[in-house]
């Protein structure tokens, strides 16, 4: 497989810790941390339907962007890499595809490089056919030297850039053949930037087999591109990036192509089920978003790589190497128990709640050394002087007073004279849709759970 060079102003977090990170995954089935390499996925049971022999069903994902699972820090969330399975297995494995749109990661950070060996790895375990790479994909990649395909690996197609435009291969064929019928699917990327609709033929073409699909990946288009590509390409489908966090579907009931996008950060899986009622009809496009919900059971194989994730997180140091801006006017967080002294009620009261005890539920799920997390589990992470790890700024875990009011270093220095000052934060920091699905909208109910005020 030929891919280009890595672009020569890749960040320094790409550079910097190829090496190491490379190191670690290349080849994930190395013991690390006392997790050995998942086998291949132990299925839970689910109900599968019956299998028609005229019919296939094409499981899409794709921009991740990261997302390996939800941060877990409220009920109803959608996602998660464990659950997957649980949703391809409805169908039988020769009867269906799994296809990944690209947009692995959402960056190329230290912690974005490790996030995107875990999901390459994810990928094969989870039985996957094709994975369609986008630009940033493959120079991640080639920087990681995680091009080379391995053995039981999924097939990369991407679409072509650079002077010579073979940087990979543009299509990918998935033939089904049972009870005397083949249907062939065939996928293929294109830059709306560099290709014409036209040209497309020679990459698809109207295969001679009598049940086939054509399925486009369109990179790089904007709303009149996409337009002319939809009026203009002979394919059956059309898969736009996706800039929504659900599936959706752009043409009109039994238009030609179908056009639509996958959804982003894997909270839901779309389903294409392919039918042909007869010789020469053709096919028959059935389209759904799946949510990946909570309740479904989770793959023992990948909550074993998520656990050999948080290992790699942990043994990188993230927590140390974040970013810091000062603070201004040299304040510095002192702790929540400096403010004890002045303001016992509010610090007892403050104790009994679930912002003193945040940290704690980040170490029980193995969490507490992923800045992801952490930075909304204690007090100034992204600041100098704020948390730094447990063992470090022990005095600053948790969500204390300095979170909402402020550094209090000059309040406390000044007996209470010189008032807190910015950086505050406000709950919607933290209580975001991503992270806090049940925040909007009961605001109020989320705010007297942290009461620790006299009245009024």
């Amino acid at each position: 497989m030929t891919t280009p060079d890595a672009s020569p102003g890749r960040s320094n977090a790409l550079t910097g810790c190829r090496l190491a990170v490379n190191l670690c995954l290349v080849s994930l089935c190395v013991l690390i941390g006392g997790f050995a390499c998942p086998e291949e996925s132990v299925r839970s049971p689910v109900s599968r339907q019956v299998a028609d022999p005229g019919e296939v069903s094409i499981f899409f994902t794709g921009s991740e962007l990261g997302a390996l699972k939800p941060c877990g820090c409220s009920g109803g969330q959608l996602g998660g890499l464990s659950k997957r399975p649980a949703i391809f297995d409805r169908v039988p494995s020769a009867r269906r595809a799994v296809v990944d749109t690209g947009a692995l990661v959402a960056g190329d950070g230290e912690q974005d490089l490790i996030k995107f060996g875990i999901l390459l790895e994810a990928f094969r375990l989870l039985g996957y056919d094709l994975v369609h790479l986008t630009e940033q994909d493959v120079q991640i990649a080639q920087a990681l030297g995680l091009m080379a395909p391995q053995e039981g690996s999924f097939a990369v197609i991407g679409a072509p850039w650079g002077p010579d435009r073979d940087d990979l291969p543009a299509s990918f064929v998935k033939r089904f053949a049972g009870q005397g019928l083949e249907i062939v699917v065939r996928f293929a990327s294109v830059d709306a930037r560099m290709d014409r609709p036209e040209s497309v033929a020679e990459l698809l073409g109207r295969l001679t087999d009598e049940r086939a699909v054509n399925i486009l990946f369109l990179r790089n288009g904007d709303a009149e591109s996409r337009r002319l590509w939809a009026q203009s390409t002979d394919a059956d489908c059309l898969i736009l990036p996706s800039d929504s966090d659900e599936p959706l579907v752009f043409s009109q009931p039994g238009e030609r192509p179908l056009v639509f996008t996958v959804g982003r950060f894997g909270r839901h899986i779309s389903r294409l089920r392919v039918r042909f009622p007869g010789p020469g009809v053709e096919p028959a496009l059935f389209f759904e978003g799946v949510p990946v919900e909570e309740t479904l059971p989770d793959d023992p194989a990948q909550v074993r790589l998520y656990r050999q994730y948080q290992e790699l997180v942990k043994r990188s140091d993230l927590l140390e190497k974040y970013p810091r801006i000062p603070l201004p006017d040299d304040l510095q967080y002192v702790g929540s128990q400096a403010c004890q002294g002045c303001h016992d009620y509010e610090y007892a009261a403050w104790s009994t709640k679930a912002h003193a005890s945040a940290f704690a539920t980040l170490v029980e799920v193995g969490s507490d050394h992923d800045p992801e997390c952490v930075i909304c589990h204690v007090i100034g992470m992204d600041r100098e002087s704020g948390f730094i790890t447990e063992q470090k700024t022990p005095h600053l875990k948790d969500v204390g007073c300095e979170n909402c009011h402020g550094p209090g270093s000059a309040h406390v220095h000044s007996s209470g004279w010189t008032p807190t000052a910015e950086p505050k934060m406000s709950c919607l920091d933290c209580h975001t849709p991503e992270h806090s699905s049940g925040y909007a909208g009961h605001e109020a109910e989320y705010l007297e759970k942290i009461k620790h005020w006299r009245e009024p």
